[in-house]
């Protein structure tokens, strides 16, 4: 996922990372809709340098998120790949609620509607459409509601944001009850 870039010179690459390094930071603190001046000053570089290696605000997002992305496109093709549907999509959603604590910047950058494409838009979608298609083969096998949609392991991402407070294991055992609830809460009756 990542971009191949042309080689840069010391300075450039000193800039490119700095970019990075404050857009993550500033994700983390506030969420993606910071402004591009705004990483700019925090990464101690003027508009222009941002603009010349991020023409767009959808590009920054999409290199600074390049490796949680790849570690999310790898939990959805772990979870196709299960012959058991039922136990690939409660895999995902596991792992999915516990990379949201960890890093909910990202899973706010990938569930966002945005209307900009980019390549984290474009994995999003193809991701969604991957897990769509699970989500059908557990409905037939009778273990998925027959009324879930796609949209309602957005909207349970969503919700998991609050989870992303106190120490990590608070964290991580959040994760955990939160994702058993939601099993619980996609569980076909008498399943």
């Amino acid at each position: 996922m990542h971009t191949q870039l042309p080689r840069l010179r010391a300075d450039a690459r000193d800039n490119r990372e700095r970019i990075i390094v404050a857009a993550r930071a500033l994700f983390a603190q506030r969420g993606v809709d910071v402004g591009m001046r705004e990483i700019a000053r925090r990464a101690g570089v003027g508009p222009a340098t941002l603009y010349r290696r991020f023409p767009t605000r959808q590009a920054v997002i999409d290199e600074v998120f390049a490796t949680e992305l790849d570690a999310c496109g790898q939990i959805v093709l772990d979870a196709c790949a299960d012959p058991d549907p039922w136990r690939g999509f409660t895999s995902a959603l596991h792992s999915l609620t516990s990379l949201n604590v960890r890093n909910r910047s990202f899973v706010d950058a990938l569930t966002a509607a945005s209307s900009v494409e980019g390549s984290l838009v474009a994995h999003r979608r193809e991701l969604l459409g991957m897990l769509a298609q699970l989500a059908r083969r557990a409905q037939k096998t009778g273990a998925l509601r027959c009324d879930f949609a796609i949209g309602d392991l957005v909207l349970a991402l969503r919700a998991g944001r609050g989870l992303a407070s106190g120490d990590e294991a608070t964290r991580d055992a959040a994760a955990r009850r939160f994702s058993a609830l939601l099993v619980d809460a996609f569980r076909a009756s008498g399943h």
